[in-house]
C-alpha cells in the first residue's frame, strides 16, 4: 500500500526574497564588526535553501536553465568564505549534480566535475586538515588519515567522495583517473562504517557503481555491486529511484538480466516521484528508466 503524498510547491523568487533581505539586515547590524558568525549561519542557510529548492523541483528544464546562476552564488559565498565548509560542500554538491544531470559536453563535464572535486576536499579539510597533508600521497598513507574522522564529517566525506567518483567518471578513458579509484572506495567506505543511512543509504548506490567499473577479468565484482544496489533500495524504502535505475544499467545489463532490468525500471515508473529532497533525481530517473527501457530490446 502507497502513501498518498502531497506535492511540495517551492516558491524560489520568494526564498531569495527572504534571504536577501536577511543578509541586508544582519549586514547593517553588523557593520560595526563582531558579527562573522552570524553572517556565515544566514549564508549557510541561504545556501542551503537553494539546494532544497533544486532537490524538490520537478522540472527538469528549468532546473537546467536556472541552476548555473545557483552555482555562480553559491560558488561565489564559497571563494569568499574559503573556512565554511558548509558552503564548500554546497559548491562540491551543486557542481557535481549539474555536471551528473545536464551537461553533454564531455570537456565542461570533466571541468565542472574537476570543480566539484576542488570544493570536495576543501570542505573536508577546512574540518580535517591532515586529510589534506596526504592528498595526492600513496594510498597507504591517505587511507588510514580517514579514520581520524567521526559521525559529524560524514556529509563532507560524502560529498568529496561523490565528487571524486563524478570526476573519474568524467574521465573515465583517463587511467590516471581510474588509478585513483582506491582512494574514492576508501572514502566512499569510510561513509558506510560512520553511518550506511546517510543520503537514505546513497553510499552504497556508489559502492555499487564502483564494484562495476571495472570488468570482471579486471577486477569488477558484480555480485558485490549487486548487494550494494539492494541494500541502498532497502535503506530508502525503495524512495531513492536512483537506485534501482542504476541497478538495472550497472548490474542487471552486466549479466544480461532482462527480467531484474525490466522489473526495477517498471517500479521506477509506476511510482510517484515526488518525495521531498528527492524530487529532482526521482524525476531524472523516471526518465532515463524510460531510455533504459527504449534501448532494452536491442541491449539483450
Amino acid at each position: 500500500m502507497h502513501m498518498i503524498r502531497t506535492k511540495r510547491v517551492v516558491k524560489q523568487p520568494a526564498v531569495f526574497r527572504v534571504h536577501a533581505m536577511t543578509l541586508a539586515l544582519l549586514a547593517a547590524f553588523c557593520a560595526g564588526g563582531g558579527c562573522a558568525g552570524l553572517v556565515s549561519s544566514a549564508m549557510d542557510e541561504m545556501a542551503g535553501s537553494i539546494t532544497r529548492a533544486i532537490e524538490d523541483s520537478d522540472d527538469l528544464e528549468t532546473v537546467k536553465n536556472g541552476m548555473p546562476a545557483y552555482l555562480l552564488m553559491v560558488e561565489g559565498l564559497a571563494q569568499d568564505h574559503p573556512g565554511d565548509a558548509s558552503l564548500q560542500k554546497a559548491a562540491a554538491t551543486l557542481n557535481g549534480a549539474y555536471a551528473g544531470l545536464f551537461v553533454e559536453d564531455p570537456q565542461r563535464k570533466r571541468h565542472m566535475a574537476q570543480k566539484a572535486l576542488d570544493y570536495g576536499f576543501r570542505a573536508v579539510c577546512v574540518r580535517r586538515p591532515h586529510i589534506c597533508e596526504v592528498r595526492g600521497e600513496r594510498f597507504n598513507e591517505f587511507a588510514p588519515a580517514l579514520l581520524v574522522t567521526d559521525r559529524a564529517d560524514v556529509p563532507y566525506l560524502y560529498a568529496l567522495g561523490t565528487a571524486w567518483a563524478g570526476w573519474i567518471q568524467a574521465g573515465s578513458n583517463d587511467m590516471n583517473a581510474i588509478a585513483q579509484l582506491p582512494y574514492v572506495e576508501a572514502v566512499i567506505n569510510r561513509v558506510a562504517e560512520l553511518d550506511e543511512t546517510h543520503d537514505d543509504g546513497g553510499v552504497h548506490v556508489y559502492l555499487g557503481v564502483l564494484a562495476t567499473l571495472l570488468p570482471p577479468s579486471m577486477g569488477g565484482k558484480p555480485e558485490v555491486a549487486r548487494e550494494h544496489f539492494e541494500r541502498a533500495v532497502a535503506l530508502s524504502n525503495g524512495e531513492n529511484f536512483m537506485a534501482k535505475v542504476i541497478f538495472a544499467e550497472r548490474y542487471a545489463r552486466l549479466v544480461f538480466d532482462r527480467e531484474l532490468h525490466d522489473r526495477l525500471l517498471h517500479e521506477v515508473l509506476e511510482s510517484d516521484p515526488h518525495i521531498p529532497g528527492r524530487t529532482l533525481s526521482n524525476t531524472y530517473a523516471q526518465q532515463r528508466a524510460r531510455e533504459l527501457l527504449a534501448s532494452g530490446e536491442d541491449y539483450f
